[in-house]
């Protein structure tokens, strides 16, 4: 299989400050906490993948010791080791959702100078409704003030991204709500939040901001991306199952807005399935491949059963370390080719279907719904 250009739709910049490994193995984790006593992050496949993929490009043997490969890259420097693992990605351009933990990750453009890859901005919805609620906003402002600044930050974006998953789970109500319930709302929002940074978590603003975007991405041909599954601990994952959204797809489906499914472990199936439904549905497994590191292709396996290839689509989902966006392309192009080479093997698709496939993943269909040349 050649090695197409990739666009990584959804990720993260990197750290800039210097990491000890206290820092680094933090980075490892989805979790809050760090692990038991006694054990370390690199007990695990994401650790294994590292050190068996990453510690060549920091002059290391494969598979060198947890230990090692934290020595070298402290002697490198956090700038030197994400130029190096960001180059050697080669990925064309990253669609960078900067809305989580900005202020201690790369910016946009600072991301584009050390991996010297194009860089396109996604907007977080939430994370905008935060900084209007902080900004002394009353709640009678509020809704047309989150919309007019959901307009101004999406004016040179590719697309948005909501977090309903987490703050709310998908088992919510997904029509538009009532300006007025908005208002009473945000009143309550901003009482409980007085003194303290704004954390949405009410569904009826959620729902507002999303149909808020909904209206923009209409009107400029956007995405919406939605986080599925796989994240934080404060993710109830039994109601984050996105077959629990199909009502906003459908209406999506009428607007003719696409909806990217991120992520999506444990719903690989389920995300595949509601690609082959709806006309306006696209999915990845994202950071998926890189926790399941050595068991990837099985999940990979699963993505390819039933979804749509003009539907699936690449990402790392890396955020904070660039060994999370170097694995991304690695375990992606790994992945990818060994089911296809079974089926070719098989001879259940043909050289062409190969290539067809490969880069409509990677590349082609991004590109199309993201208006990217």
């Amino acid at each position: 299989m050649q090695h197409a250009p990739l666009i990584d739709h959804h990720c993260h910049g990197v750290v800039t400050k210097e990491l000890d490994r206290t820092g680094l193995e933090a980075l490892m984790s989805e979790s809050y906490l760090p692990p038991p006593t006694g054990t370390h992050q690199f007990q695990k496949p994401l650790g294994l993948a590292i050190r068996r993929h990453c510690s060549a490009l920091l002059d290391l043997e494969p598979l060198a010791s947890a230990d090692d490969y934290v020595a070298r890259r402290t002697a490198l420097g956090s700038r030197e080791v994400s130029r190096r693992l960001l180059v050697a990605g080669g990925v064309a351009t990253h669609l960078i959702d900067t809305g989580h933990r900005s202020g201690e990750i790369s910016t946009p453009e600072e991301f584009a100078a050390l991996s010297g890859h194009a860089v396109r901005e996604v907007v977080r919805i939430e994370s905008v409704a935060e900084e209007v609620a902080a900004s002394g906003v009353s709640a009678a402002e509020f809704p047309a003030r989150f919309e007019e600044e959901l307009r101004r930050r999406s004016r040179d974006a590719v697309g948005f991204k909501s977090v309903v998953a987490y703050r709310t789970t998908f088992r919510i109500e997904q029509t538009a709500p009532a300006r007025s319930e908005v208002i009473e709302a945000t009143g309550r929002w901003l009482a409980a939040s007085e003194g303290r940074r704004p954390r949405l978590a009410d569904a009826v603003i959620i729902r507002h901001g999303l149909w808020a975007a909904a209206g923009i991405a209409r009107e400029r041909r956007m995405p919406i991306q939605l986080h599925v599954g796989f994240g934080d601990p404060d993710v109830y994952m039994h109601a984050c199952d996105p077959t629990h959204f199909t009502d906003f797809m459908r209406f999506m489906e009428a607007w003719g807005v696409p909806i990217t499914l991120l992520h999506n472990y444990p719903f690989v199936r389920e995300a595949g399935w509601l690609a082959e439904i709806f006309q306006n549905v696209y999915y990845d497994v994202g950071a998926i491949l890189n926790f399941t590191g050595a068991s990837s292709t099985r999940v990979m396996r699963d993505a390819l059963e039933m979804g749509p290839y003009s539907k699936q689509l690449f990402s790392s989902d890396a955020f904070g370390l660039p060994e999370l966006h170097y694995l991304g392309v690695v375990l992606f192009r790994r992945a990818l080719s060994q089911v296809l080479d079974e089926w070719l093997r098989a001879g259940d698709c043909g050289t062409r279907d190969v290539e067809e496939i490969s880069h409509a993943i990677g590349h082609g269909n991004a590109a199309r719904i993201y208006g990217l040349a």
